[in-house]
Parts: C-alpha cells; sequence; structure tokens
C-alpha cells in the first residue's frame, strides 16, 4: 500500500487499504492508452478534412505538444504524485483561488469529454443500428453510452481496471492495423489540394491543431489517479511516457493512411471516417463493420476510464474543502459514487443540449473544441507551476535537468494558450462559431457560486516536496 501525497498541508493518509485494489504499471499504461484512444481519432478525420490534407501537419505539431505535456506531467508526478493532478499542482503552487478554478475547469473537460467520446460512439454504433441517423434514437444510444460506464465503475476498481486493459488491447490493435496494412493502400492523388479550408495556412493548420488536441487528452490520468496507481512516483512517469508515445505512432501512421486512402470530400461527409477506409480497401461492407465494432468498443473502454476522472479530480479537491464534502464520500465498493452519478448527469445534458439544433458531428466538434478551452488552462497552469518550482530551484543551485523541465514546460505553456486560441467553429454561423467558447464559459461561471459557498471548508497547501 502506498500513501496519497497530502496537499493541504497535513499528514499523509493512506490512498486505500490492503483490500482496495490499485493499478500497477501495466494498468496504469492501459487508463493512459485507454483514455486517450476513445473515439476522438476515429473520428478525426471527418472533423479535420474540411481543411485538408494539411491537418496532418496540425496533427505532427499537436504529437510533439501532447509529448510536452507528457514529459510535464511525468516530471510532476515524480515530485508531487497527488491524487487530482493538474488541480494539486495549481493549488500547491498558486493557492487555493486557482486551485479550485483548475479542478472546475478539469472536471468541465471530463464530463464534457465523455459526451463528446459517446457521441463519436454512436456515429459508430450506427452502423449497425439506427443506420437512418434519427435524432432521437441517437440521443438514447448517447446515453447509453454514458450510463453502462457509470454502471461499470460503480461496481469497483477492480471491475473499471478489467475492462480498461481488454478495451486498450483491441483498440489499439485496430489502430496499428490502419497504421501499418493502411499505409499499402494509400493513392498520393488524396493528398491535393493539400488545403481546402479557403483560409490562410497558417490559420488551417491552427484549426486543426484545436480539434486534434481532443485526440490525445488523457496524457494526465494516471497523474489524476494518483491515489489508485501502486508505487506512484515511479509508475506514473513510466505509464505516462510509454502510453503517449505508442499512442502517438499509431495515431499519426492511421491519418495518413485515411486520408491518402480517402479524399477529403468524401471524408467531410463521412460518419464513421475509419470504417469507410477499410471499406475502400477491401470493398464492400463487411471489413468496416469489423472496424467499426472495434470502435464501440474502443469508446466504450475510454468512457470507462473518463468516467473514473470525472470522480477522481472532485474527489481530491472535495478531500481538501474546495468542493462539497457529498464528492469524497466513497460507496460500499470503494468509490466516489456521487462524483460519478453528478458526472454523469452533466454530460448527459450536454449532449442533450447540444442535440437540439445540430446534427451528430457538429454537436462532436463542438464538444471537442470545448473540452480543448477548459483542458488547456489546466495544462497551461501546471506548466507554469513546473516553471515556478524549477526556477526556484535553480535559485538555491538544484539544477538537475534544469534546461529540459524548462523548455517542455514553456512548450507546454505556447501549446495550451495555441489550442485555446484556435478553438473555434470554423465555417459556421456565428452562434456555432462561437459555441465552443459559450458553453466553456457558462460552465466555468456556474463554479463560482460554488467557491463561493466551499471558502470556510478550504485547509492551506501544504509546500511543494523538493525535487527529484
Amino acid at each position: 500500500m502506498t500513501d496519497r501525497v497530502d496537499t493541504s498541508g497535513g499528514t499523509t493518509e493512506s490512498a486505500g487499504t490492503s483490500a482496495t485494489p490499485q493499478f500497477g504499471l501495466t494498468a496504469a499504461t492501459a487508463l493512459i492508452v485507454g483514455t486517450i484512444i476513445g473515439v476522438g481519432v476515429f473520428n478525426l478525420p471527418t472533423s479535420l478534412a474540411s481543411f485538408g490534407p494539411i491537418s496532418l501537419v496540425s496533427m505532427a505539431l499537436t504529437t510533439v505538444g501532447a509529448l510536452a505535456l507528457a514529459m510535464l506531467f511525468a516530471a510532476l508526478a515524480r515530485r508531487l504524485p497527488a491524487d487530482g493532478g493538474p488541480y494539486a499542482y495549481a493549488r500547491v503552487a498558486f493557492g487555493n483561488g486557482l486551485g479550485f478554478a483548475n479542478a472546475w475547469s478539469y472536471w468541465i473537460t471530463a464530463w464534457a469529454g465523455n459526451a463528446a467520446i459517446a457521441v463519436g460512439w454512436v456515429l459508430y454504433v450506427e452502423q449497425f443500428v439506427n443506420t437512418g441517423h434519427n435524432r432521437f434514437f441517437s440521443v438514447l444510444l448517447v446515453l447509453v453510452g454514458l450510463w453502462l460506464p457509470a454502471i461499470v465503475n460503480l461496481s469497483g476498481v477492480k471491475n473499471m481496471g478489467a475492462v480498461q486493459v481488454a478495451s486498450s488491447i483491441l483498440k489499439f490493435v485496430a489502430l496499428a492495423f490502419m497504421a501499418t496494412v493502411g499505409l499499402f493502400f494509400i493513392n498520393g492523388d488524396n493528398f491535393s489540394p493539400w488545403n481546402i479550408s479557403g483560409e490562410s495556412t497558417v490559420s488551417a493548420i491552427g484549426g486543426g491543431m484545436a480539434i486534434a488536441l481532443f485526440s490525445y487528452l488523457g496524457v494526465e490520468t494516471a497523474a489524476v489517479a494518483a491515489g489508485k496507481v501502486r508505487d506512484p512516483d515511479r509508475n506514473i512517469p513510466r505509464a505516462t511516457m510509454f502510453g503517449t508515445v505508442a499512442t502517438a505512432v499509431v495515431y499519426l501512421l492511421s491519418l495518413v493512411a485515411v486520408f491518402g486512402i480517402m479524399p477529403s470530400t468524401e471524408l467531410r461527409e463521412s460518419t464513421a471516417p475509419f470504417s469507410d477506409a477499410v471499406n475502400v480497401m477491401f470493398g464492400g461492407t463487411w471489413a468496416g463493420y469489423v472496424m467499426a465494432f472495434a470502435v464501440v468498443v474502443s469508446g466504450f473502454g475510454a468512457l470507462n476510464g473518463w468516467t473514473m476522472i470525472c470522480a477522481e479530480m472532485p474527489l481530491a479537491a472535495a478531500r481538501d474543502g474546495l468542493f462539497p464534502q457529498r464528492f469524497k464520500r466513497m460507496s460500499a465498493t470503494g468509490v466516489p459514487a456521487f462524483g460519478i452519478v453528478a458526472s454523469t448527469v452533466l454530460a448527459s445534458v450536454a449532449v442533450v443540449v447540444n442535440y437540439l439544433g445540430q446534427a451528430g458531428a457538429t454537436v462532436f466538434t463542438t464538444l471537442v473544441l470545448m473540452t480543448g478551452i477548459t483542458s488547456a488552462i489546466p495544462y497551461a497552469f501546471s506548466a507554469l507551476a513546473q516553471l515556478k518550482w524549477r526556477l526556484a530551484d535553480n535559485r538555491t543551485m538544484h539544477t538537475p535537468r534544469f534546461v529540459r523541465d524548462v523548455t517542455v514546460a514553456v512548450l507546454a505553456l505556447v501549446f495550451s494558450i495555441l489550442f485555446i486560441y484556435y478553438s473555434r467553429n470554423t465555417g459556421q454561423s456565428f452562434w456555432v462559431y462561437w459555441a465552443p467558447f459559450l458553453l466553456a464559459g457558462a460552465a466555468l461561471l456556474l463554479g463560482v457560486p460554488v467557491y463561493r459557498a466551499q471558502r470556510r471548508e478550504l485547509t492551506e497547501p501544504g509546500p511543494v516536496p523538493p525535487y527529484r
């Protein structure tokens, strides 16, 4: 059994009892892979097709940003292996106010991201049922996709971990297949025209990056769930880097294959681009159904992992008095049931509201961009925390890996700002264009009364542990 770092300034508190299952390196890596690879990458070609093949450059640059974030969280987790990850770093570095803002923002990312995953998941489910995309039945299927993983999580960590490992293997195999076999079916003519967005090269690449970020959300999940990871200061950094690098390789190669197999004009109209690409490769529809099944399983695994993360952030914040105490109450199965249920309810509301006026593919992109904004905020403050601490270390002559850590933190900060700046629904009407910012802003404002109500419950953050 390991100890959880208590960022409230008191003594360390046990992360669980000996009867509580914990993640080792394999399960922690599966958590990283399983939450990064959801359905985002499988729907990404459709969302990026409006920019054209130039979005492959966007994906490559986003990968650089994702690897910088992975290195950032690996270093921070080694120093401060505390529950809540980005929230804990911001709170210890900048105090309760910014700590709460980051916890709230990341919580929005988790449940809104779950809503986006569920919407993208249904686009592949509808290869088998509701093939006419009736909106009412689409919403029902999305709700099923949200609540089934909630039930798995409510049953306990052991069941959640088993589902995560099994689904992670299948989804990785599906992407690896496209990243290898798919490369032999590329038609070079499909890479032209390179930029079909009507925007400048820089704007097109930036817009593509904002969308592509969603497919990498999850690099921090092992750090967020530190209390459930065995030997966290060793296993979290290793799992974070192993999972992110492996995912990045299959991401880039599989997207090159899809854009090379199908022209952008066809990808823009596709609701299941990976299935359509496989159908082009082999003819007929049977191969597409096999791919769709793999994506359905992949999406369920991602929903399973993110449902856990939805509860872990408010659990950590509630322990420090920043979130209502209901969020830290554990059920008989040893899980924060209130956080799981509350997050799933909010995700359900987000889905219904977005489906009222938009089609599924537009709903997916809007939710993707919204989570890009709310995730980039805690990413940026994590980078600022690292810069603050490493500069302080350097003044006291503790300078191991100083240049590397500062460079990585600056890169992570720059990419976080770019992700926010470009998170707009390009080529849409005014309200849809700005919908990601409007939705993110409204959700962030809802946190103000919560923080005001919790001010009497706050505990003071402890000091940052020494560098190691």
